[in-house]
């Protein structure tokens, strides 16, 4: 799922160092955000914000459902553009059908990666399946660093098998974890695991210190180091931390998506679906996919017209980099 708000925020990005960095869990709230029009798929975004814009390179982090496909109609998000970033789709339940101008024709499902990179652009569309009746899942973002925001299209699938921790399990499908380390190929070193944790059980993780952290919370009574993390919220961890403790305070297991990777050190620019350095980054790319150049291809098989690109603020777009820390 791509963001598809008819007027899109301003997302003015940059990472800061670590010396910027608090010592304790700093929480990220999540804000509503309707997918398109009347029957619009609502979803709880983290990331980005003012409080902070990225974490490692994760610049973006959609959290959506349970959701009655039957009452709302459920993911159609027709072709649209990327550039300078990868897509992570990642489900908890239901399906959705991916096809992008790569040529990809593939499904989302629970417990398997989808990863599509689209730096110098890339065009896709997302339809939940007709079998869908509950879609649960995330949207991720990864910003692309400057020497790669123009590499050629590509997609990956990998399915990880779950690693069987004291207290719980984790799936990695992104870096290296508990062990276990993903195949799929980033451009920035990066974690991603959604991890379960057993009920009444505290999770000890060894983590890298170099990285940042964020745990965002889908279901759970949630401690991240003694700070509680309600549902749809995202605990945020400074580097410097060579382990990284969750504990479930409820009777039922709880579930979690854990993001980390060193602090990104570039600034960056997100509008609608664009990431570039500069206003003049998104103008292009906007104009380029109105105009249905080459850059972004054509999707095959989508019953239905491309989404066209709002238009873009009257102000100039900059970048703006986290706020320094108290």
């Amino acid at each position: 799922m791509s963001n598809t708000e008819t007027r899109p925020a301003e997302m003015r990005c940059g990472g800061g160092t670590e010396a910027d960095r608090p010592a304790e869990v700093e929480i990220l709230g999540a804000r509503d955000v309707p997918l398109g029009g009347p029957r619009a798929m609502r979803v709880r975004r983290t990331l980005p914000q003012r409080a902070r814009s990225l974490i490692g390179a994760w610049c973006f982090a959609d959290h959506y459902g349970p959701e009655d496909v039957a009452r709302t109609g459920g993911m159609n998000v027709p072709p649209h553009p990327h550039t300078g970033l990868q897509t992570v789709s990642w489900l908890f339940s239901g399906e959705i059908e991916h096809r992008d101008s790569l040529g990809s024709h593939a499904y989302v499902r629970p417990g398997e990666l989808n990863l599509m990179t689209g730096g110098h652009g890339i065009a896709h569309s997302e339809v939940s399946t007709p079998d869908t009746t509950i879609l649960h899942g995330v949207q991720l973002w990864v910003a692309l660093s400057d020497e790669h925001r123009g590499t050629e299209r590509d997609f990956q699938h990998h399915v990880p098998h779950p690693v069987a921790l004291n207290g719980g399990e984790a799936r990695v499908f992104l870096g290296t974890l508990a062990g276990a380390t993903s195949p799929v190929r980033t451009f920035t070193p990066l974690l991603g695991a959604e991890l379960t944790v057993s009920p009444g059980a505290r999770l000890v993780l060894d983590v890298d210190p170099a990285f940042e952290h964020g745990v965002l919370v889908d279901t759970g009574d949630v401690l991240v180091e003694d700070t509680p993390v309600e549902r749809a919220a995202l605990g945020y961890t400074a580097p410097g931390r060579t382990a990284l403790t969750l504990t479930n305070r409820g009777s039922d297991p709880a579930r979690t998506i854990l993001l980390g990777g060193p602090p990104f050190g570039e600034e960056i620019i997100m509008w609608w679906n664009f990431i570039g350095r500069s206003h003049e980054d998104i103008a292009e790319a906007r104009e380029e996919w109105e105009k249905a150049s080459d850059r972004f291809g054509k999707v095959d098989g989508y019953p239905g017209d491309r989404l066209p690109a709002p238009a873009l603020p009257n102000a100039r777009i900059a970048p703006r980099k986290n706020p320094a820390r108290r």
